[in-house]
């Protein structure tokens, strides 16, 4: 299922620098990069992007931390030692809790679309899409709620402008489709939505004492 080829469609960069490059272009000029980045069949980049930005939030989250983790207490399981235990949990990140996200949501987008679009593209180019929409939540690990909502919010974005341009549908088409997996993915997975929330119920709070 995830493959990597070698010649994908209008080439792309290999390694650090082509991650680097990928990710400044989702960033700013996201309908182009969809368009020539995302190749049929190519996985393997997109995949890596996205487990890359999960370990940078869940790095974030460890470095900002007092002593919890994803919403549970961060016990020192290895050897008594913070740092061996944060070396294990985002080693976990890495290897199954990333890729299943990505992959499991990319099933739960490729039903929505299957009912909703009839001429869409293939599984492998929306796991790709998913990943690469992920690129603001980077910064997401940083306990800012503020940020944390800017970067659901960009991410969600992206994804609906990656799924309107690889699956050739209206933005508007897209963003309905998208937005069970954003809240997934941006809400839950990168934390953005009790942060949103908050900040919704501060401004009706306000707005109601004026």
């Amino acid at each position: 299922m995830t493959t990597w080829v070698e010649n994908p469609r209008n080439g792309r960069d290999r390694g650090p620098r082509g991650l680097a490059r990928a990710w400044v272009e989702v960033l700013i000029r996201p309908r182009r990069f969809f368009r020539n980045g995302v190749a049929p069949g190519d996985q393997a980049p997109g995949l890596v992007f996205g487990v890359l930005v999960a370990l940078c939030f869940v790095g974030g989250m460890l470095a900002f931390s007092s002593g919890t983790v994803l919403g549970t207490e961060l016990v020192p399981l290895v050897a008594d030692s913070r740092a061996a235990t944060s070396l294990l949990v985002l080693l976990v990140v890495a290897l199954f809790v990333a890729p299943a996200t990505l992959h499991l949501t990319a099933a739960l987008q490729t039903v929505l679309l299957v009912l909703t679009v009839r001429d869409r593209a293939g599984v492998s180019e929306t796991v790709q899409t998913i990943a690469y929409a992920t690129a603001p939540c980077v910064l997401a690990g940083v306990p800012i709620p503020e940020l944390r909502v800017v970067c659901a919010l960009y991410g969600a974005g992206l994804l609906a402008i990656g799924i309107s341009e690889i699956h050739r549908t209206s933005l508007l088409r897209a963003a309905l489709v998208s937005a069970i997996p954003s809240v997934l993915v941006f809400g839950y997975a990168f934390r953005g939505l009790a942060p949103l929330v908050a900040l919704v119920e501060e401004l009706l709070r306000s707005w109601t004492l004026i």
